[in-house]
């Protein structure tokens, strides 16, 4: 299966082609540019595509990063896959970011040692986003966004790996980051399936930026 992924949940605009059936990235364009995901994401399909060798027509399935990450990236990446999806009458099927960052942890450890993964993503604001996956990669639970002194309490006797950014927050000492690789976005995509992980937003809170409502000028 040709598969193009596209990752615009951080601050990185990424599109990729990936072939399933060799397990091989066959173009890949990304850059971190923090802001302007709208304006960017196509022109990063367009050169992937071009390293490829394949064409649009030949991409059979789209996988997008859901989130949880940024809200204005979240919604441009999901709505080009949907609309790429309808347009070319293939599946687009989403991948959350903490399933991204468990799968990417576990495959860079090599042999896996039975224990589980707990993903871990800096909310700011003294939050967390969490979940836990078991070895196989396999979710144990739902994502939750979660303060941080509640976090420490709930997982202070956690043995397994920590990934993610808020891997130095619950196990001080830890390194960790937000990689939300493509290749590893791509292979779940793959493996996803369509008529259940359909392209939508994983929000686990709200946005930051709020309407004023107390200044709103009331309709005449």
């Amino acid at each position: 299966m040709i598969l193009l992924g596209l990752d615009t949940a951080g601050t990185n605009c990424t599109a990729a082609v990936y072939d399933s059936a060799r397990g091989e990235l066959l173009g890949r364009a990304s850059a971190d540019i923090g802001r302007g995901h709208a304006e960017q994401l196509m022109g990063f399909i367009e050169q992937a595509l071009a390293q490829s060798g394949k064409t649009l027509e030949a991409v059979e399935r789209i996988a997008v990063t859901i989130g949880p990450g940024s809200f204005t990236g979240i919604r441009v990446g999901v709505a080009t896959a949907r609309g790429l999806g309808l347009a070319l009458g293939i599946p687009a099927v989403g991948v959350s970011t903490l399933h991204v960052l468990a799968a990417h942890g576990l495959a860079a450890q090599g042999q896996p040692d039975g224990t589980a993964v707990l993903a871990a993503m800096d909310a700011k604001r003294d939050e967390l986003y969490c979940q836990l996956f078991d070895a196989s990669g396999a979710s144990m639970g739902e994502p939750v966004a979660i303060g941080l002194e509640d976090a420490k309490a709930r997982f202070s006797d956690f043995e397994g790996r920590i990934v993610g950014s808020g891997a130095a927050l619950l196990r001080p000492g830890t390194v960790g980051m937000n990689d939300f690789d493509i290749a590893t976005v791509a292979r779940l995509g793959a493996l996803a399936d369509a008529n259940i992980d359909k392209p939508k937003p994983l929000y686990l809170r709200g946005p930051d930026a709020k309407p004023q409502v107390g200044f709103a000028i009331a309709h005449q």
